[in-house]
């Protein structure tokens, strides 16, 4: 990300990690029950903690703290979409 401005592609990927993320969180639900759904999401919801006291601590302001927060939590969803040709 350069000069401040908003990436697209890095956000459209926080989204697609994010319901990729949820999925998985309901299949690991239907098969293993609520003990492992909830371990899961709490290494998920620890991750975003710890990924926003960072970003604020390095001067992060506002909304961007939140946006960096959510790229650096869910991004890895760029990386399992094709590319576009």
């Amino acid at each position: 990300m350069t000069g401040g401005r908003r990436s697209s592609t890095d956000f459209g990927g926080g989204h697609i990690g994010l319901v990729v993320t949820t999925i998985a969180l309901v299949v690991i639900a239907s098969f293993s029950g609520a003990r492992w759904t909830l371990i899961v999401a709490g290494c998920f919801t620890a991750w975003f903690i710890l990924a926003l006291t960072i970003i604020r601590i390095r001067g992060g302001h506002g909304g961007e703290v939140v946006r960096l927060t959510y790229v650096a939590t869910f991004g890895w969803g760029d990386y399992i979409t094709p590319e576009g040709g």
